[in-house]
């Protein structure tokens, strides 16, 4: 039942705006630090994103873009093979098929995506995203255990043992008490804050047209575009509106495919809806629009301030080891409970055959070359689900039923 609710005065408005964006700051800021990226130009593409988001859902949705989780490892392999400026060319195209499946749902309805993208396709392809990286984590956690550790504990008792708003934030936690102890046993190099400026905008990056980049970053696009269906079902509920009717979730997976081909062009991680904001206004039952986009220009100030992001580029490597352990675990973990959640019966041949394939090609870095193209990874698993899926037809139910809603 909808309520009218009294409006709330601006200063209120700043104060809750910029809560939101510490809840999402630890997310949005992971992902450039882990694939090489300057988080300041995270942060600046992350408000401007959103602001384009608005802009194209007509300011209805409160939604604070941020970088899935699933880009880390495709964006880390993809930058060994191509280069940055050729896998931001990759990106760009990732955008390009949000906005493609922005066009398909608004002329053939939801049906289509949970036709080609069933849980049996979806969850695996998860279970790789997190699986995948796992050995980067270890790597990273070992130059210092102890302090990777305290990090990784750190995080888990806030995800278990906290409630509110901290229960939120476990990254950003994690990375406070182990940066905190890595201060104290002398294991901070203050070079990146000492050579930063007080104010500079964020070292933009130009794109370079690489075919092969774009071959291998398209198939990635599916798990975070099955997640932004269901983020825009949960925070619908919250507010007791049907956002897939209105703006309509062709505008709203609209707003995430340019957002994200915007921060490409420029140099950054995608944005895409992602579920640590969904879980905030669940949680605080704030859904005013006006709210998130302070949280944007928030965003956009703090990526002019040169000496966050050195304090953030400061950060040891096993602070974000330890973060990363539970981090990709967390993932894998989504993929089975897509699984169970659907309901998708893993007993038939059929579904296991799938699930085994995608596990296999994904974790075991299988490569299938095309003259001067290749696939692998995250990309050619997710590509060998949805065509095994389509070859073997199953009546399984799709990863999002609306009929719950």
């Amino acid at each position: 039942m909808k309520q009218s609710k009294p409006s709330m005065h601006l200063s209120k408005q700043v104060v809750i705006g910029v809560q939101f964006l510490f809840v999402a700051f630890g997310a949005t800021v992971l992902v450039p630090l882990l694939v090489g990226i300057d988080p300041s130009i995270a942060l600046f593409s992350a408000g401007v994103g959103t602001l384009i988001f608005h802009l194209i859902t007509k300011g209805k949705v409160p939604v604070f873009l941020g970088s899935s989780f699933a880009f880390i490892a495709p964006i880390v392999e993809a930058t060994k093979l191509f280069g940055l400026a050729g896998t931001l060319s990759g990106l760009i195209a990732v955008g390009i098929v949000y906005i493609g499946m922005s066009a398909l749902i608004k002329a053939q309805g939801l049906r289509f995506i949970e036709r080609l993208f069933p849980s049996v396709v979806v969850g695996p392809v998860i279970m790789v995203i997190g699986l995948s990286l796992a050995s980067v984590g270890v790597d990273m956690a070992k130059t210092d255990w102890i302090i990777a550790v305290v990090s990784l504990l750190t995080a888990i008792i806030v995800v278990i043992y906290t409630k509110g708003l901290i229960k939120l934030i476990p990254i950003f936690l994690g990375i406070v008490a182990g940066y905190s102890l890595s201060l104290i046993l002398g294991k901070v190099d203050f070079t990146p804050i000492q050579e930063a400026a007080w104010f500079s905008l964020p070292p933009f990056v130009m794109p370079e047209w690489s075919w092969k980049a774009i071959v291998y970053m398209i198939p990635v696009a599916i798990a975070p575009l099955i997640e932004h269906v269901g983020d825009m079902y949960a925070i619908g509920a919250v507010a007791d509106k049907n956002y897939v009717k209105d703006p309509g979730l062709h505008r709203t997976m609209l707003g995430d495919g340019i957002a994200t081909s915007f921060a490409a062009l420029i140099g950054s991680v995608p944005n895409t809806t992602y579920s640590e904001v969904t879980g905030a206004i669940s949680l605080t039952k704030i859904t005013d629009p006006k709210i998130l986009r302070i949280s944007a220009i928030t965003a956009i100030c703090f990526s002019l301030i040169g000496k966050v992001s050195g304090l953030l580029k400061s950060i040891p490597q096993a602070v974000l080891g330890g973060i990363m352990l539970l981090l990709f675990g967390m993932i894998a973990s989504v993929g089975i409970r897509t699984l169970v959640e659907s309901k998708a019966d893993i007993t038939k041949t059929r579904n296991q055959v799938i699930i085994s394939i995608i596990l296999t090609v994904g974790i075991g870095g299988a490569v299938i070359d095309f003259g001067n193209f290749s696939l692998a990874g995250i990309g050619l698993a997710s590509l060998v689900g949805v065509v095994l899926n389509l070859v073997l037809p199953d009546t399984s139910k799709p990863v999002h039923m609306d009929d719950e809603h």
